[in-house]
């Protein structure tokens, strides 16, 4: 068929060209079957991922021998010739390969969820298309795993802290132990045993080799015993043997000397010796000491390593050669050597510098830092002729003379050079006599016009008049420093003229504003505490109030001012902050709490009639602020001026008619000065005026501390019909009837009490049986007083473990109670009563109990000082805790002195303690009702048991 193709396309091609040879119409081609279709898309495009040629009409293709190389032995070794055993036959390969094929089925390699161990199709291809599907599975369970991130954290938090509590690791459990070694000293520490050697005594005390030296009677014996196998007879006719020395055979027996043999051993030991000691610098003898010391001094003081400073100096001698006219070169250059102990090169190194620098100043005070005393000096003169006009060089010549008359030389020969140097001029005055340097300051002056330190030290030194004078002169010179105003104002103040001190203040402030000078109101309040700290109180109080309120906003004026003033009582500034407090007081004249924060100032800070005219003007200016009227009335009690205080509260009645607290202060002022019946008339007036639970209360307490038992019954019973859900004056009604040893009537008022006011811990406690506390714990799980009780009840019992579980229980539900946390740490062992303080601190850090728990601590190791410290931390965080006052008065009557334990007892009168465990249970004792502060505070100190 190809062949017949072929000649019918011979037999066109013979006809065309015929036709075109005739010279007739030129006949067209055949058009072929191929040329009227598309070209394929595909043609030209790179073949598809995993296309075979052929495959889908089953055209594939087929391998031969030639493909995968001639067969092989299974005993064949492999190509690799340093294969390790197991695979340097061909047979250990296949056999390797096919293990690796294998996939592990059995059912003991399944898992219900996870399937089997390993991946069912890890033998196939891994595509494109795998991967893309791994991809997207991770990103899904990356999604998945960030919306549980932070609940999955959170809850292993939990749960880690769950178990560390109840598995404490070992290392918790010695950590106090570990805390306490660095309280271990040098001694103690260097006087622990050493741990004992385990080794049996054969290993402990190892039997060395002895040797013993051999006598020379040993050898010579055995020379004599051995001669016949040491001499060779002549006469055998062995030839060469005869001896080598001409006129001589080989010797026979012979003696060994071995004394000589001694004597020239010695002899060769002397001529090494001396060999070695005339090589040490020509001496015959070394000096064993100096030796000795030389080396010492040849030891580098510096830790750095040896090539690294073999670097820095093949550097450093690199830029000296490279620019030998760079001072810093030459200087770095020298101090290494001086690190490195070379102090004769520095020396050398830094003079070389002097030479290739002779205009640098540094490289003169580092030759004359580096050289001794008398030589430095020449090297400063020979400085002072390179650099006339160099400060710091005539400073250093100066420090290096030891007589003042001559350090005075120095200083007047560098002044007649360089004579506008302030430093020189301050060195100089500095070792002169009060009059010498006022002469000295005034031509200082001249030649230092701007330097207001030399025109203030002027000042100083002058009379009044001349002072004047002198700061007017700075002013001119100087009119942009504050400070020369502030000298003036305090020199005016400090002779009796203090109407000109505001003046000169408000000139300050507008002189410098004209000249540019912005007013910082920061800098001007520290210049006023230096003022008060000086006693200049008028220029301080002046100060302060032409400042003030530069740059504050309206509305912050009150918070910054006041702000301002904590800011002055904490630097010890105090007539700075009453100044502050007394121009807050002009602008804010009716806000309360401005007067309050003066008042509590004045009664911390001040004197008793500074208080009580503060007061005055205050309640003046804000009547409706009882608690004004009171600190007036309680400042006229304590001062023993009854009647007055009378007349404040009378004037506090007509102010705030119906005042609860006025009332009660009236009955207190009464009853404290034993007028029972003026109390009574004024409780039966507030009871009808104002009644209210307080009212009632008071009412029962007075009635009931006076012995009327019958009149306070019935006044409880008549306030329980109008206030039954107020848990006290259940609490009175029921100790009331214990006072009487009416139990059950005691109980029924406790159970009632329970029934309108559930939630009342101290209803609980009064009552207090183990089934009530449990009872109570169930309503009120959040209660810490009712946890401790139960806890105290468990440990009183004996029961010490149950009591450690219930703590634990209780610390979950209330961890941030600081009265758990301090029992918490003295039911722990002794060991771990510091690891438990640690946590309690950790959690609650400012509660007063824990820091109170803490100081209890120290105070029972002896450590006096920290346990001072806690204890005023304590009492200064919160002052109404009674029991820190008594645990720290016990503690000073113990170990301190009577001033320490004076000042105790003094502040716990000023802070008027009213809580605490033991302190209510002797200050609301009814026989302690008319007992002052301080006799409560040794009532309660001299029943605290335990001894510090």
């Amino acid at each position: 068929m190809k062949l017949k193709l072929l000649g019918v396309q011979k037999h066109h091609q013979v006809s065309t060209g015929a036709a075109g040879a005739g010279g007739g119409p030129p006949i067209m081609p055949l058009a072929s079957p191929l040329m009227g279709k598309k070209k394929k898309p595909f043609l030209g495009m790179p073949a598809p991922l995993g296309y075979v040629p052929g495959l889908g009409r089953g055209a594939t293709g087929f391998t031969t021998r030639s493909d995968i190389g001639p067969a092989r032995d299974a005993n064949d070794p492999v190509d690799d010739r340093h294969a390790p055993p197991g695979k340097r036959t061909v047979g250990d390969q296949m056999k390797k390969n096919q293990d690796d094929d294998d996939e592990d089925l059995n059912d003991t390699n399944y898992d219900e969820f996870n399937g089997y161990a390993g991946s069912l199709f890890s033998s196939g291809p891994y595509e494109k298309d795998d991967e893309e599907a791994d991809a997207i599975y991770a990103a899904l369970d990356k999604r998945m795993d960030e919306r549980r991130k932070e609940r999955r954290e959170l809850r292993e938090k939990e749960e880690i802290e769950k178990y560390r509590m109840e598995r404490p690791k070992i290392q918790q459990q010695f950590s106090d132990l570990k805390r306490k070694l660095s309280e271990v000293s040098e001694e103690e520490w260097l006087s622990i045993p050493e741990v004992g050697d385990a080794r049996n005594k054969r290993q402990r005390n190892p039997r060395y080799e002895k040797l013993t030296p051999v006598p020379d009677s040993f050898f010579s014996k055995h020379l004599q015993t051995g001669e016949n196998h040491t001499t060779v007879d002549p006469l055998q006719g062995l030839g060469g043997l005869n001896t080598p020395y001409p006129g001589s055979m080989t010797p026979g027996t012979g003696e060994l000397d071995m004394r000589k043999i001694g004597q020239a051993r010695n002899t060769l030991m002397d001529m090494r010796l001396s060999q070695v000691s005339d090589s040490v610098s020509g001496q015959t003898v070394v000096d064993p000491k100096g030796y000795l010391t030389d080396l010492n001094s040849m030891i580098p003081t510096h830790g750095g390593d040896i090539s690294d400073i073999k670097k820095a100096r093949l550097l450093l001698k690199s830029v000296r050669e490279t620019n030998p006219h760079h001072p810093p070169a030459w200087i770095a250059s020298a101090r290494l050597e001086e690190v490195t102990g070379k102090l004769q090169v520095a020396r050398n190194l830094i003079m070389k510098g002097t030479e290739m620098c002779p205009k640098s100043e540094d490289v003169w005070l580092e030759a004359a830092r580096l050289q001794p005393g008398d030589t430095a000096k020449a090297v400063v003169a020979q400085a002072v002729r390179h650099l006339p006009g160099s400060v710091r060089i005539y400073i250093r010549a100066a420090e290096l003379e030891t007589d003042i008359r001559a350090k005075k030389r120095v200083l007047r020969k560098a002044l007649e050079n360089v004579s506008k140097s302030v430093r020189l001029w301050k060195t100089a005055v500095e070792l002169e006599e009060p009059e010498d340097a006022r002469i000295m300051l005034s031509r200082a002056v001249e030649c230092c016009p701007t330097s207001v330190e030399l025109w203030l030290a002027l000042a100083r030194l002058e009379t009044y008049e001349n002072a004047r004078r002198v700061l007017n002169k700075a002013r001119e010179n100087i009119p942009t420093d504050r400070h020369i105003w502030i000298t003036a104002a305090k020199l005016e103040e400090a002779n009796s003229n203090t109407q000109m001190v505001e003046k000169i203040i408000d000139r300050a402030i507008t002189s410098l504003r004209a000249n540019g000078v912005e007013i910082n109101r920061e800098q001007w309040i520290q210049d006023a505490e230096e003022c008060d700290k000086a006693g200049s109180v008028a220029t301080c109080q002046a100060v302060i109030r032409a400042v003030i309120g530069i740059g504050i906003e309206e509305e912050d004026r009150k918070h910054t001012w006041m702000e301002d003033a904590d800011s002055c009582v904490a630097h010890g500034a105090l007539e700075c902050a009453r100044a502050i407090y007394a121009h807050a007081l002009q602008v804010f004249p009716s806000k309360k709490s401005v007067w309050l924060r003066a008042a509590y100032f004045e009664k911390n800070n001040g004197t008793r009639e500074s208080l009580e005219a503060l007061l005055q003007r205050a309640v003046a200016h804000c009547p409706k602020a009882e608690v004004l009227w009171l600190m007036g009335a309680k400042s006229k009690w304590l001062a023993e001026d009854v009647p007055a205080a009378r007349s404040i509260l009378a004037l506090a009645f007509q102010a705030n008619p119906n005042s609860e607290e006025i009332w009660l202060a009236a009955v207190k002022l009464e009853s404290e000065n034993n007028e029972y019946e003026r109390a009574r008339r004024l409780l039966a007036k507030a009871r009808s005026s104002a009644p209210t639970a307080r009212v009632f209360m008071k009412s029962v307490k007075l009635e009931w501390v006076l012995g009327n038992i019958e009149a306070a019954q019935e006044l409880c019973t008549e306030a329980l019909k109008h206030y039954e859900d107020f848990p006290k004056l259940w609490m009175m009604r029921g100790q009331i009837e214990e006072q009487c040893e009416n139990m059950d009537k005691a109980r029924e008022a406790y159970n009632q009490g329970l029934k309108k006011c559930p939630h009342s811990s101290g209803l609980w406690l009064l009552l207090s049986p183990r089934a009530i506390l449990e009872k109570a714990r169930l309503k009120n799980p959040q209660g810490p007083d009712l946890w401790l009780e139960s806890v105290r009840l468990e440990f009183r019992a004996g029961l010490k473990n149950i009591a450690n579980t219930l703590m634990a229980k209780a610390l979950q539900e209330c961890p941030n109670s600081g009265i758990l946390w301090a029992e918490a740490v003295f039911l722990e062992a002794r060991p771990q009563r510091k690891t438990k303080s640690v946590d309690a601190l950790k959690k609650c850090e400012h509660d007063p109990h824990v820091l109170l728990a803490v100081a209890k601590y120290a105070s029972l190791f002896s450590l006096k000082h920290l346990a001072r410290e806690w204890f005023l931390r304590t009492v200064k965080i919160e002052p109404d805790l009674g029991d820190a006052w008594a645990l720290f008065y016990k503690f000073e009557l113990q170990h301190g002195t009577e001033e320490q334990q004076e000042e105790v007892r003094k502040r716990c009168e000023n802070a008027e303690p009213r809580h605490g465990e033991l302190w209510c249970a002797e200050s609301k004792h009814v026989l302690n009702w008319q007992k002052k502060t301080g006799e409560i505070l040794a009532e309660v100190a001299s029943k605290i048991k335990n001894t510090f």
